[in-house]
């Protein structure tokens, strides 16, 4: 890849070797890139030279650069929070975002003279002032917390009192101390508020000790009630922590370990939140309109941490961030979080047992993640399958609609117990009776050839459907590049049929159509592409299993 013309080259050119952010824009004068640099003119020198052959956006989108601007800023840190004001302002189409930030809800301990706790969105300018706690990703889950608190801690409700001379019905339940009927004090409510930010902030092992000290203060004063107020709050919070009794039960650290899960169209991130040594909050995030290489699941990951720590505030941030596998700017990472701590934040690879146990959990809660994620597109393909089939046959140029798809797949260890299989979808849906698998017979032990098993396979399904057998599906999807498609069109040729017959390359997830040296590509987002890669994998699993068997088989014998 090199310069697209002179001025380019000029404007590349006269970038400062100094820390801050760049700029892409195309020839609509529309921001479609967003970066961070430690050296400007390095980093961006560097999409202009080398090979690119294996970043599909990047193949994409420098042909597309017409203008480069930067900002210049004092440390590689100062870059690394300004480039994320900039994507969270502009979204530019090739940047990686989470879902929009104002999206999630936080705990916001009001800023009054006598605080609330309330449930919210992000904070904006309108937004009211105060402490924010999250973001959460479970809503339902945040409502039921809410509910205990106000059980443990008796915060006022009402913005405004009810009534002119009585307490409200909360405080006849103990779950409002009635701060508008002067029913506590300023200096005991406040208490009850450094309370409830010590449990958000996962510091409940600290909040018992307190909580011990006042109920044995007002024991001694001969004040039962309240005793027995500070024991029962004791009890409920001793029960939060026995439901969350997972693992680092001796630790105090304060840690997260990131599980992240790539497959199919989809990457989902789960977040374990450990807090003095217990689990108390767990994220997911996922994205879409993916392209699947291990550089871009790394800028993916960046891109989350870097975002969703901004999201916390300092004081919920950890001490330790455990991930999978590193990336190349985790010093960068290590250093603005710990500025933000006040003291050291180590980003490691999981190595002792108890961290690698910890992270297969998160790595579990990812992939439990996706398969919702995929039921969720499952479910609107199943219901719009009329307006995916029309984009499907518009986008193929197919003769027909596609109402009935047929997929094909080769499985086999280094050509031992070769096998096929042929899968079978109904308007969107799998219609397993018409699944099949096939044992092959033109191919020799040990013999690795999939174009010449593909054929056999296909030769045998086109006899059957040329002497009348069977029904011609709408459309036949095969695994594979162009050469296999080539290699497929040729048997169509022999049995003189018209057939709708496409490829689908994995690596890329591009789709083959005959008589064409360039791919059809989908939207990474787009149901169409889901379904597709839906149908090649269940080809795929059937192949598989169908291996495994007979291999079991012959091991036996």
């Amino acid at each position: 890849m090199a310069f697209k013309n002179e001025n380019i080259r000029q404007q590349v050119k006269n970038l400062p070797k100094l820390p801050g952010c760049y700029q892409y824009f195309d020839k609509n004068n529309e921001l479609i890139y967003i970066g961070k640099a430690k050296n400007l003119f390095n980093r961006v020198n560097s999409y202009f030279v080398g090979n690119k052959k294996d970043s599909v956006k990047l193949q994409v989108m420098v042909p597309q650069i017409e203008r480069v601007e930067c900002i210049v800023v004092n440390s590689e840190v100062e870059a690394l929070i300004l480039e994320n004001e900039l994507i969270k302002k502009h979204k530019p189409k090739y940047n990686i975002l989470l879902k929009d930030d104002k999206k999630f809800p936080y705990f916001l301990i009001t800023d009054e003279d006598y605080p609330r706790i309330l449930i919210v969105r992000r904070a904006n300018k309108n937004a009211l002032k105060g402490k924010y706690y999250g973001p959460y990703t479970d809503i339902r889950a945040m409502h039921t917390t809410l509910e205990m608190m106000h059980k443990i801690f008796p915060l006022k409700k009402c913005k405004t009192p009810k009534y002119k001379s009585r307490p409200c019905l909360y405080y006849d339940i103990g779950q409002c101390s009635a701060p508008c009927q002067n029913k506590i004090s300023s200096d005991e409510y406040k208490k009850i508020t450094n309370n409830v930010q010590l449990f958000l902030s996962g510091k409940r092992k600290e909040l018992i000790k307190i909580l011990q000290k006042e109920m044995l203060k007002a024991s001694s004063k001969n004040e039962f009630e309240k005793a027995l107020l500070y024991r029962n709050s004791i009890t409920d919070i001793e029960k939060t922590l026995e439901k969350q009794n997972i693992v680092l039960k001796s630790s105090t650290t304060n840690a997260d370990y990131i599980g992240i899960v790539n497959e199919s169209n989809y990457i989902c991130i789960s977040i374990m939140q450990i807090r003095q040594g217990r689990l108390i909050s767990k994220k997911d995030f996922s994205f879409s309109q993916i392209l699947n290489n291990d550089n871009n699941i790394n800028e993916i990951l960046e891109s989350s941490l870097r975002e969703y720590y901004i999201m916390l505030s300092d004081n919920e941030l950890p001490q330790k961030i455990v991930l999978s596998d590193l990336f190349d700017d985790i010093e960068l990472y290590k250093k603005w979080l710990s500025l933000r701590l006040n003291k050291e934040v180590k980003i490691i690879k999981a190595s002792t047992k108890i961290d690698k146990e910890i992270l297969n959990i998160a790595q579990k809660n990812a992939l439990h993640n996706i398969e919702k994620v995929k039921l969720k597109e499952l479910n609107n393909i199943q219901n719009d399958y009329n307006e995916i089939g029309s984009y499907i046959q518009e986008k193929l140029k197919l003769t027909t609609f596609p109402h009935t798809i047929e997929c094909y797949d080769i499985s086999h260890i280094q050509g031992t117990n070769t096998v096929a299989s042929g899968v079978y979808f109904e308007n969107g849906e799998p219609k397993k009776s018409q699944y099949r698998r096939y044992k092959l017979k033109t191919i020799q032990k040990g013999e690795v050839d999939d174009f010449k098993s593909m054929r056999e396979i296909l030769s045998r399904r086109f006899k059957r459907i040329k002497d009348g057998k069977i029904n011609p599906p709408d459309l036949i999807i095969i695994d594979g590049g162009k050469g296999q498609l080539s290699s497929v069109m040729q048997v169509l040729k022999e049995f003189d049929l018209k057939l709708n017959i496409v490829s689908l390359a994995k690596r890329e997830e591009e789709v083959f159509v005959p008589n064409s040296s360039k791919p059809v590509i989908f939207a990474r987002n787009s149901s169409a592409l889901y379904l597709f890669q839906r149908i090649r994998d269940e080809a795929h699993r059937f192949a598989i299993t169908y291996h495994r068997q007979l291999r079991s088989k012959h091991m036996l014998n």
